[in-house]
C-alpha cells in the first residue's frame, strides 16, 4: 500500500459552479452522511496507535480528501472503500503538518496533540479554514503546555516537544469544541490522572471519547463537561462508525420547510437536532420522529421566529445561515445573533442580491421575510453561507448560479444529488472562476 494516496473523487480538484432552477417543492426521502466535524475528530487518532483503522459511514467531502492528503504527506496510508475509511498508521514517517495542507483547513491542528503526546515531538502550520472572524488557537497551546509540553511559535509554525506529557487538572476558558477534542487526544498517553474541566458537550467530541475508550483508553465522565483521563502507555487500532451528520441534516430540514415540502431524513440522531426541532416547530412545521428518521412538512408560510447561537446544545452557529435563508419565507421579520462568531454574516450581501430584505447589527442580523425572491449570481463565502445560497435558490425564481461552491464541498457528500432526487433542480458545471 503506498502511503499518502488521495483516497477521494477528483472533481475536489477542480473549481465548479451551481446553477440553480426555482422555485421547487422538496418531497422525498434523503439519507443523511456521516457527520464531517465528527471524522476530522476521528481521523487523527491513527496517530496515536500504530495498526490498521477502519472508520465507517465516512463522508465523501472535501474536508475528508483534505484531511486524508494531511495523513499521508506524515506516512499514513488513506483509502475511502464506499464509506468506510481505511487508515494504516503502521509507518508514521513525519511529525510535521506543512502550510500547504494546513491554510485549507483548521481541523488540521487536530494532529498536534496525537503527535506530541505519542512521539514527543511536533511541527504544525498555524490553520486555515473559513473565514469568518478570528479563532485562536490560544486554549490548545495551553492546554498542552499544561500537560508538559513546550511550545513555541516560529515562522508561522507551533513547536512543540515534550518527553511525555504528564497528567494535570485544566480549565477551558471558553467551551471549544476544537481544543476539547485535541487535549483530550493528548491526555490519554499522557502518565497520570487528567481532568478537564468546561469540556465542549458536542456530539463530535463525545464520538472522539468512545473511540479513544475502544483503542484502550481511561476515559469518565463521556457527554459531560468534566472529563478525567488516567493516561495508559498504549492503544490500538480499531473500527469506529461515524455519527450521522447533524448539521446536514439540519439544512435539509430548514430546506424542505422553506419550499412548503415533505422530506423525511434517514440515519439521523433526533437528539442531536433538539434546538432546531424545537425553533422549526415555533415557526410552524410539524415534525415526526421515528426512531433515527425525522419528517417534516411545512404548509403555510413559517412564522418569524428569532433564535440566537449557542454551544451544544444550544442553536448551532452552523445552521445560523441556513435559519436566515428560511426566515426570508416568513410573515415578519426575525433576529439571528451569533454569539460563537459575531461576523459570520458574509452571505448576508448575496442574499440580498437575490432580493432578500436583512439588515446586519453588531453581532446579528435582521431578516424581513416575505420578499419575493428573483434569481441572480451570487458567490460563496463560507461552507454554511454556501448552503444558504443553495436554499436560495430553491426558491428564488429563475436561475441562480452560485459560484465557488468548492466551500460547499468542504462539509456536504454530493449536496446536489441528494437534494435533485427529491425536487430540486440543481446542476453542477466546472467553470475557470477563482
Amino acid at each position: 500500500m503506498k502511503a499518502g494516496r488521495c483516497p477521494l473523487r477528483c472533481k475536489f480538484e477542480r473549481m465548479d459552479k451551481f446553477i440553480v432552477e426555482g422555485p421547487v417543492r422538496l418531497q422525498g426521502r434523503i439519507t443523511v452522511s456521516g457527520a464531517k466535524n465528527a471524522s476530522l475528530a476521528l481521523m487523527p487518532t491513527c496517530l496515536l496507535a500504530p495498526g490498521v483503522f477502519h472508520l465507517t459511514n465516512t463522508p465523501n467531502n472535501r474536508d475528508v480528501w483534505t484531511f486524508s492528503r494531511l495523513l499521508g504527506s506524515m506516512g499514513v496510508f488513506a483509502e475511502l472503500n464506499g464509506n468506510t475509511l481505511l487508515l494504516d498508521s503502521s509507518n508514521i514517517t513525519s511529525y510535521e503538518a506543512p502550510y500547504d495542507h494546513v491554510k485549507k483547513m483548521r481541523a488540521s491542528i487536530y494532529v498536534l496533540g496525537p503527535l506530541v503526546a505519542r512521539y514527543g515531538q511536533a511541527r504544525v502550520s498555524l490553520p486555515g479554514g473559513c473565514n469568518f472572524g478570528p479563532r485562536p488557537v490560544d486554549l490548545h497551546l495551553k492546554g498542552l503546555e499544561k500537560l508538559g509540553a513546550s511550545i513555541t511559535i516560529e515562522g508561522g509554525y507551533i513547536i512543540a516537544k515534550a518527553d511525555r506529557l504528564k497528567g494535570t487538572h485544566f480549565h477551558f476558558d471558553i467551551s471549544s469544541v476544537g481544543a476539547s477534542v485535541n487535549i483530550l487526544m493528548a491526555a490519554v498517553l499522557a502518565k497520570g490522572h487528567t481532568v478537564l474541566t468546561n469540556v465542549a458537550l458536542e456530539p463530535e467530541v463525545t464520538a472522539l471519547a468512545r473511540m479513544l475508550v475502544k483503542m484502550g483508553a481511561k476515559i469518565d465522565g463521556i457527554g459531560t463537561t468534566t472529563m478525567e483521563i488516567q493516561g495508559v502507555d498504549e492503544l490500538k487500532a480499531v473500527t469506529e462508525d461515524t455519527i450521522p451528520d447533524r448539521i446536514e441534516a439540519a439544512t435539509f430540514l430548514l430546506a424542505g420547510a422553506m419550499t412548503k415540502g415533505d422530506l423525511t431524513l434517514e440515519h439521523v440522531n433526533p437528539y442531536h437536532l433538539t434546538a432546531v426541532i424545537q425553533k422549526l416547530e415555533d415557526a410552524g412545521a410539524d415534525i415526526d420522529v421515528t426512531g433515527d428518521s425525522i419528517r417534516i412538512t411545512m404548509s403555510e408560510a413559517p412564522q418569524a421566529v428569532d433564535i440566537t447561537t449557542a454551544p451544544y446544545p444550544g442553536y448551532p452557529t452552523d445552521s445560523q445561515a441556513q435559519w436566515a435563508a428560511f426566515m426570508m419565507m416568513a410573515q415578519g421579520a426575525a433576529t439571528i445573533k451569533d454569539t460563537i462568531y459575531p461576523t459570520r454574516f458574509g452571505y448576508v450581501p448575496e442574499l440580498q442580491r437575490l432580493g432578500a430584505d436583512i439588515e446586519v447589527g453588531e453581532m446579528h442580523c435582521t431578516v424581513k421575510g416575505g420578499k419575493q425572491l428573483t434569481g441572480a449570481t451570487v458567490m460563496s463565502s463560507d461552507l454554511r453561507a454556501s448552503a444558504s445560497l443553495v436554499m436560495a435558490g430553491l426558491v428564488a425564481h429563475g436561475h441562480t448560479e452560485i459560484l465557488r461552491v468548492y466551500h460547499l464541498d468542504r462539509g456536504y457528500e454530493s449536496l446536489e444529488k441528494k437534494l435533485n432526487a427529491v425536487g430540486a433542480r440543481i446542476r453542477r458545471v466546472p467553470t475557470e472562476e477563482y
